[in-house]
């Protein structure tokens, strides 16, 4: 059972990054970079720089591997699956500065610290929501979370949820209105000075993350392999897609604000509704 929970991991880490790739139309922009010749910057942290990108792609396994697959079966089953999850957000942030700071350059250090300034305070609506999701299951588990859904769903019992958690996706993932790390603004910020083999694997990180946060929030607000007919496994293929395809979409519609307005918003806004969402599933819980 554990290989077929390994095999099922690797699977869905690598169709999902596929899908997500032909989603952001990015599948031949990433074959045209493995092409390119890679460039270096003068005296660059190069075990960081190496390990970055490897260390991106090993979270989204990880978060990934605490995913129920079908009811009652994940790869790791933890009691404290959402606080597994938890630790790979927080690392992310660890991961894209580290991105940022091992070329020696201006602009990936710039992307470093902007996202290091937006990614630490999304922590905090992230737990509170993922914390109310968790209430009615009276458990941290990911697959006590699932059971707990068999009546009704999350994102109907706490409908914040949803919503707040996909601005915490398109942090994770670097996209849209949340890509303070790799933007435009910044000449594609920490990953300015990288081209070739090493661009097209940082990129496929964050297409890897893209599938491993919307399988979780498939799992904490949409009821992970819960479904009729259909084998469990393929209700949270399908559930992942769609919140992948959601997040891309407003990743590509959302125009991205300046870090001190966005900073504002986090604190002002997402982060006394999540608050708020919480408290309010903690009374319904009671």
């Amino acid at each position: 059972m554990t290989a077929l929970l390994v095999l099922a991991v690797l699977a869905t880490l690598l169709g999902g990054t596929v899908l997500a790739a032909l989603m952001d139309r990015a599948a031949l922009p990433l074959a045209a970079l493995l092409t390119r010749q890679r460039v270096e910057t003068e005296a660059p942290d190069r075990m960081n720089r190496d390990l970055s990108s490897a260390w991106y792609l090993a979270l989204a396994a990880i978060g990934l591997s605490v995913v129920p697959f079908a009811p009652g079966l994940a790869l790791i089953d933890s009691p404290v699956g959402i606080v597994i999850w938890g630790s790979c957000e927080a690392l992310v942030v660890v991961t894209v500065f580290l991105h940022g700071w091992s070329p020696n350059a201006p602009f990936p250090l710039i992307g470093a610290y902007r996202y290091a300034a937006i990614g630490l305070p999304i922590m905090l609506p992230s737990m509170f929501v993922l914390i109310a999701a968790a209430l009615p299951a009276e458990s941290l588990s990911l697959i006590d979370i699932v059971e707990s859904q068999r009546e009704i769903w999350n994102v109907l019992r706490q409908p914040l949820g949803l919503p707040l958690f996909l601005v915490v996706a398109l942090a994770m993932t670097l996209r849209g209105p949340m890509d303070y790390a790799d933007a435009a603004d910044i000449a594609t910020g920490t990953s300015a000075e990288e081209s070739g083999a090493a661009r097209a694997l940082w990129q496929v990180a964050r297409l890897a993350m893209l599938v491993s946060i919307s399988a979780i929030a498939a799992t904490v607000f949409l009821g992970g392999p819960l479904g009729p007919v259909l084998p469990g496994p393929v209700w949270l293929w399908l559930k992942t897609a769609a919140l992948m395809a959601l997040t891309v979409w407003i990743g590509n519609r959302v125009a991205r604000t300046t870090p001190d307005r966005m900073l504002t918003i986090l604190w002002v806004v997402l982060l006394p509704l999540s608050f708020l969402g919480l408290i309010i599933a903690g009374v319904m819980a009671l």
